[in-house]
């Protein structure tokens, strides 16, 4: 178990940060894997981030346990499940800033396109679609492995859907736990998940949950105009942050 103060000094608003994001504010937790990086190792740091997650999960999915579309998920589901295998099959051969600026180039178009092109004439309610699903689908598995950042793909394939604000969130809690859920195995194989970081993660079990309802309360009081505003500019803002991060290691 980690001892050292600094960590839990980084630990504290990493967790509050994922909190807010599965509350349903998608996004936020872009600094969290950075701030961790500070005291301890990225691959340690995931690993003690993943119990953790999974226990802000269980918050999310009982509270949005009414209100998640079957559709999306299905549509999405197979593509994750390639992409964990991929990020556990070949992480090590893609760079992490080449993953990072594929994502952010990808997530910052997506909102530009979204804010440059008239709206359609019935509202932005595109159908199920199996091809889009799968490409975004396992760019969510992928990345949610390899940086623990899955939320840009998501939004840019639920988003259009014509969800209401408790369906989508709803719907990314229910994803993202299945996907974490799926992580544990190639994580434990990879050594990981130990005792120690275990022990780590328990400590800040408390903390997770009061974040993550902390969220879930906020959400609940933004009009679903008003999140969809939200969701799409933190969209941005994460694809910005991916991008630069990405081209300042390469260059």
């Amino acid at each position: 178990m980690i001892t050292d103060p600094f960590f839990y000094v980084v630990a504290i608003p990493a967790v509050i940060l994922y909190g807010l994001s599965k509350g349903g504010f998608s996004g936020v937790a872009i600094l969290s894997m950075p701030l961790l990086s500070l005291a301890i190792s990225p691959i340690q740091a995931a690993a003690i981030m993943l119990p953790v997650l999974m226990v802000q999960d269980v918050v999310s999915v009982w509270s949005y346990r009414r209100t998640w579309d079957k559709a999306t998920l299905v549509h999405l589901a197979p593509g994750a499940l390639a992409g964990i295998l991929a990020g556990y099959l070949f992480a090590s051969q893609v760079s992490e800033p080449a993953v990072r600026i594929i994502v952010g180039l990808i997530a910052v178009t997506f909102c530009l396109d979204r804010w440059l092109r008239p709206p359609p004439a019935g509202g932005e309610q595109r159908p199920q679609n199996w091809l889009s699903g799968s490409i975004l689908g396992s760019l969510c598995g992928y990345t949610s492995f390899v940086i623990h950042v899955g939320g840009p793909p998501f939004n840019m394939y639920a988003m259009p859907r014509g969800l209401s604000r408790d369906v989508f969130v709803g719907s990314a809690a229910v994803f993202f736990a299945a996907v974490n859920i799926v992580k544990v195995t190639p994580f434990v194989a990879l050594g990981q998940l130990t005792l120690a970081n275990l022990a780590t993660a328990a400590t800040l079990f408390p903390l997770a949950v009061l974040a993550n309802m902390g969220g879930i309360w906020l959400v609940r009081r933004v009009p679903t105009v008003l999140f969809y505003r939200i969701i799409y500019i933190l969209t941005f803002v994460v694809g910005c942050v991916l991008l630069a991060d990405g081209l300042r290691a390469v260059l």
